[in-house]
């Protein structure tokens, strides 16, 4: 059994699982470990062609996708801070921003992960209901821009 209390994690929702088909999944997995799939709280919207997630305190708003194990955090966070564009080579406010949630694995297991959040307003963004980006990819046929 993984030992959650000593391992450092990262949750991916969007354009980053595998499912999503994006090359920066490849190069994200050169520092990281697949464990499980899982859920943050959290609402999702769709930004653009991606989506951003915001946290959130109620119980039944979930944000579904993967969780890794890192094994070199130095690599692996210069990398998806420059992706999420949260890095010092991107003017603030920065579009995500990096920050350590309880993700709930499949199995019921909770443990602590790095999320990237998003930074902006979301008023006008449209709410992505299941939670799910991989699965309203699929159902509203947008893959293609992606």
């Amino acid at each position: 059994m993984t030992d959650f209390l000593t391992d450092d994690y990262l949750f991916v929702y969007g354009s980053l699982r595998k499912a999503a088909g994006r090359s920066e999944h490849g190069e994200m997995c050169r520092y990281c470990h697949w464990v499980g799939n899982g859920f943050i709280q959290a609402v999702l919207y769709r930004i653009d062609h991606y989506p951003g997630a915001v946290a959130s305190h109620l119980d039944s708003d979930r944000v579904w996708g993967e969780i890794y194990r890192i094994s070199d955090h130095n690599r692996l966070f210069a990398c998806l801070d420059h992706y999420e564009q949260c890095s010092a080579a991107f003017a603030e406010p920065h579009e995500y921003r990096r920050q350590q949630l309880t993700v709930t694995h499949n199995n019921g297991d909770r443990l602590p992960a790095w999320v990237y959040l998003f930074n902006h307003s979301i008023a006008d963004k449209p709410r992505i209901l299941s939670g799910d980006f991989v699965d309203y990819l699929s159902s509203n046929a947008i893959r293609s821009v992606v």
